[in-house]
């Protein structure tokens, strides 16, 4: 059982609110398809066509680097929730997505919806143009345990500028398109 909207229904907000734990894929014209997990409390929904989530540095920057890749069919990403509890549902949103870096425009707007935490590399906005759902019967029901601190626990650790050289110096995917990164620490809130 499928059903599409062309917004993000109050069903569809009360479903991502829920959540801890969202996919993001993304791809270039050429390379790797790239999905990622991602946890915290980092995704928020902006709107019945808008959404955003907070970015922690990590292993690459694909999304970066797929969402800003020259080709007709730029920016697209999919993200997809699954509702490990009752009932089952799985709930993808397809839109436009683009990085939001601290200097740029629109940044404070969107860093006023969460609390920026240590490692703090971007803000993905994506403009949604479509959601689906799904049944999701497939699905284990899972409950979480706990959420890992190790990353937040790394870049709270880390030395400023040693993180800042290390983060500016990762300008390209591991296919070897370019990114663009933040080009300053954020301790966080």
């Amino acid at each position: 059982m499928m059903d599409f909207s062309d917004h993000l229904t109050d069903d569809h907000r009360a479903m991502i609110g829920a959540q801890s734990v969202f996919f993001v894929a993304t791809a270039a014209a050429d390379g790797r398809i790239n999905l990622s997990p991602k946890g915290y409390d980092a995704f928020r929904v902006l709107g019945p066509n808008r959404v955003a989530w907070l970015d922690l540095g990590g292993s690459g920057n694909e999304t970066n680097a797929h969402l800003l890749a020259d080709q007709i069919d730029r920016g697209r990403i999919t993200i997809m929730m699954c509702n490990f509890q009752q009932p089952a549902l799985i709930l993808r949103i397809y839109g436009r997505g683009k990085p939001v870096l601290p200097w740029e425009a629109g940044w404070d707007a969107l860093a006023a919806h969460f609390t920026l935490m240590p490692g703090t590399r971007q803000i993905f906005d994506v403009a949604v143009e479509s959601v689906q759902t799904s049944c999701g019967w497939g699905v284990p029901v899972m409950t979480l345990d706990h959420e890992r601190v190790t990353l937040a626990k790394y870049h709270a650790q880390a030395d400023p500028e040693a993180w800042t050289a290390k983060v500016k110096g990762r300008t390209t995917s591991i296919d070897g398109l370019p990114t663009r990164t933040t080009d300053r620490y954020i301790a966080g809130n």
